[in-house]
């Protein structure tokens, strides 16, 4: 049995009990007692959701849970804090089931095992290297990572890690990627960042449950700090073009400095994490160049400007809109508000919620508990909603809602919208979305609905003509006059790897072969562009919840692999097979048929021109987990 330290502090003990989550408590208990029979007992959890985190257990039962368990963390911790070795695999499935009130499919045991890093005692035990995504690359092999945001930091330190040369390229400033770019009033995280952050370099020390990016700017800085990924770093460093040269099996790459001077570097492989949320996009407004005040994006905020006491207009209503319009509503004179399609929004109780010390203690010091608390915000802001966002071909209210759940949460939601809006029935009509939930991105309302009853703001639905030097002009004819134009409308998410230019094997361009429909084997491998690898890349992003920070751990351990498999086969390149390449993507269309993304009477930024889904992934984490696990030789081209 493995020992770890314990601090000899009842008080400490006692206070951070009562702030634990129940359920997370009940399987440390299991774990560190053995006891498996308090798995089958009257203290069982109900259906976990996010917005019931504690299992629906009353008073009495947490009463008991807490008792429980400070008597056997003081046994252990008088007994010399020695760790049990860990339980069988079907106890642990038991042990998952039991905790989320529902089966959990065997499937997830392995994925949950790495993910949480259970063996051994807590995730901060292990070594960040100690994963299986270790792997060696051919004598002087030399890789170029495009993008220091999370994952092409993610991919720096593992190639470090593998003693494999990089240079990591960036066109900002420092490390950071979107949390760098992005710094306007309210900006912060939609998921829990005690799954939102890497499963190996776990912090137990964020001051809220959704941090603010400032805090996340300073984790992953604090990251390239530790691994050393700054001396491996060019900043400041544009990407322009990167060509594949065949006969030398060398990537080209062209760059461009701060001051604008211009070199080429050359590479054996390349990684490109620019991203899907890189280049903000800004609708083309006629007369827009005339608008006499500032005018910029939220990914471009102007710190600058004191925008106290005037007349603003914020357009476009998704997810950095609904973060930054509470806050300026606060101080800007009149705020108007230029809508295209409301969204849903739910409310997290967490979301502005700091992390009290006893949670903190918790995380930092009771065996297990960093683990399963991951495990269950895995689980309920993850795959334990892919299942309902599955469309229903028997359901009769189709325009409204996929199934009979999603037409549960509509009506939830619904209510809960009307509620936040009281008396305001003018603007029941334009703030409660018309389409099913989820078949946008689904939102936390952060005072939204509230914000929108304040005497200063205006919510318009009606469409912009054009941009006049004074303000704005609607197609009725209405004028606004204001003093800044705030665009809160998103990135080119369907544009991956632009602007750069991408030549492949035969000299054909990569944007010419796209187009405006993206396609990748895992999202990663292109046919004809060997040892280009792409993170976050087509058909990736999570829709129904989850980390991109999970589904990045998975490709940057799929990359290393494939690295692995050219020393192993003694080659300088390999590409993807184009059968293999176009059956997955017929996979990826086939899923998504079924999936409410495809919904052929809502438009939103995950589908390309032609209605593909071009950005989502359609799968469980899990489904990807396990086809990231290992290249499969036979499908790729080796030279």
């Amino acid at each position: 049995m493995q020992a770890q330290s314990f601090p000899d502090d009842d008080d400490a003990l006692v206070a951070a009990v009562a702030a634990a989550n129940l359920p997370t408590l009940l399987l440390v208990l299991v774990q560190l007692t053995g006891d498996a029979a308090l798995l089958r007992g009257e203290l069982r959890p109900k259906r976990a959701t996010p917005q019931r985190p504690d299992g629906g257990l009353s008073a009495a039962h947490g009463e008991q849970i807490r008792a429980r368990a400070l008597q056997a963390l003081r046994a252990f911790r008088d007994g010399g804090a020695r760790l049990p070795p860990l339980p069988p695999v079907e106890l642990l499935r038991e042990m998952m089931s039991f905790s989320l009130g529902q089966e959990v499919p065997p499937e997830y045991v392995p994925m949950m095992l790495e993910d949480m890093q259970l063996v051994g005692g807590s995730a901060a035990s292990l070594q960040a290297d100690s994963g299986p995504s270790r792997a060696a690359a051919p004598s002087d092999f030399h890789v170029i990572v495009i993008g220091a945001g999370m994952s092409g930091l993610l991919a720096a330190l593992r190639l470090g890690q593998a003693g494999v040369r990089y240079t990591l390229l960036e066109k900002n400033a420092d490390v950071g990627g979107t949390w760098f770019e992005n710094s306007y009033p309210g900006c912060r995280v939609d998921l829990p960042n005690h799954f939102y952050s890497f499963s190996f370099e776990p912090n137990h020390d964020w001051s809220s449950h959704y941090s603010r990016r400032d805090e996340l700017l300073a984790y992953f800085q604090r990251i390239a700090d530790k691994y050393g990924v700054r001396a491996s770093a060019r900043f400041g460093t544009e990407v322009l073009a990167a060509d594949y040269d065949a006969p030398r099996a060398l990537w080209s790459v062209r760059v461009r400095d701060r001051t604008g001077r211009e070199e080429t570097l050359h590479a054996d492989a390349v990684i490109s994490a620019v991203g899907q949320l890189n280049r903000p996009s800004i609708p083309a407004l006629p007369g827009l160049e005339r608008f006499a005040g500032p005018a910029f994006h939220t990914a471009c905020w102007r710190h600058d400007l004191d925008l106290t006491g005037k007349r603003v207009a914020v357009i476009g209503t998704g997810a950095s809109g609904m973060q930054v319009v509470p806050l300026l509503a606060r101080s800007a004179g009149r705020l108007v508000i230029f809508q295209r399609s409301a969204q849903w929004a739910v409310r997290n109780a967490d979301y502005f919620a700091e992390v009290g010390a006893g949670k903190k203690w918790l995380l930092r010091h009771v065996p297990y508990y960093a683990a399963w608390y991951r495990f269950r915000l895995f689980f309920t802001h993850a795959d334990g909603l892919h299942a309902g966002l599955h469309v229903d071909p028997e359901w009769p209210h189709f325009r409204r809602s996929i199934n009979a759940g999603n037409e549960r949460i509509r009506q939830t939601l619904t209510e809960y919208i009307e509620s936040e809006l009281g008396d305001r029935h003018d603007l029941r009509a334009k703030a409660v979305p018309d389409y099913p939930p989820f078949a946008k991105r689904m939102l936390l309302d952060n005072d939204w609905f509230r914000t929108l009853r304040r005497d200063n703001v205006e919510l318009v639905t009606e469409a912009i003509d054009r941009v006049t030097e004074r303000g704005i002009s609607l197609r009725s004819g209405q004028q606004y006059d204001f003093e800044a134009l705030v665009f809160a409308t998103g990135f080119q998410a369907n544009r991956f790897l632009w602007p750069m230019s991408i030549t492949g094997r035969d000299g054909q361009s990569l944007h010419a072969i796209w187009g405006d429909d993206p396609r990748a084997y895992l999202g990663i491998t292109i046919p004809g562009f060997p040892n280009l690898f792409c993170l976050y890349g087509p058909n990736t992003n999570l829709a129904h919840g989850g980390s991109i920070i999970f589904h990045s751990e998975c490709q940057v351990h799929y990359v290393l692999a494939c690295l692995r498999l050219l020393s192993e086969r003694n080659a300088t390149a390999l590409e993807c097979k184009q059968d293999v390449h176009d059956a997955y993507n017929a996979r990826v269309d086939a899923a998504h048929a079924q999936m409410i993304w495809s919904h052929p009477h809502v438009t939103n930024w995950f589908r390309n021109g032609a209605g593909r889904v071009t950005t989502n992934s359609p799968f469980r984490l899990v489904d990807y987990w396990a086809m990231t696990r290992a290249p499969e030789p036979d499908d790729f081209l080796f030279s």
